[in-house]
Parts: C-alpha cells; structure tokens; sequence
C-alpha cells in the first residue's frame, strides 16, 4: 500500500479537519478533550503528521458538532482521487 501522509488528499482532508475545528470554535486544546486524547493528537492531524482512521474521523465531526458538513470533507477527498478538480 502506498503512503498516505501529505498525499493532496491527505493534506485537503487535514485542511478542511481544522476548519471544521475552527468553525465550531474550538480550540485543539478543548477538541482533544472532547476527543479523550491528547492535544498533540489534534494537532499532528492538523499539520499532516498523523493519519486518522474512519471511526476517529466521525468522532472528530461529532465532537465538533459538524455532521453536516462530513459528505462535503469526502467529496472533496474523493474528487482529488479521482482527479476531478474544484476541490477547496
């Protein structure tokens, strides 16, 4: 399997995971708490370091009160797969 770390859909992914974060004003500080990790936890995925798995990812979308807008993160995920652009 190849890397998935810094990958375009990877660092979109990231991106919009910290948007998501910022636009349920929460600090990484008060997700991680939400989260039961630590703040590092937040941050690593937020700078690329740290892959999530797909439960951590809907746990992070709970947390931030953000269900809504989860089929938009993985659109756009899927849109750079597939080579589509338009992707923010």
């Amino acid at each position: 399997m190849n890397k998935t770390l810094r990958t375009p859909e990877h660092v979109y992914l990231c991106k919009r995971l910290r948007q998501v974060r910022l636009n349920a004003g929460m600090t990484q500080a008060g997700l991680a708490e939400r989260l039961n990790k630590p703040q590092s936890f937040v941050a690593k995925v937020e700078t690329q370091e740290r892959r999530l798995d797909v439960v951590e990812f809907v746990k992070w979308i709970v947390a931030c009160d953000s269900i809504d807008v989860a089929n938009h993160v993985i659109t756009g995920v899927a849109d750079i797969v597939i080579g589509k652009s338009g992707s923010d």
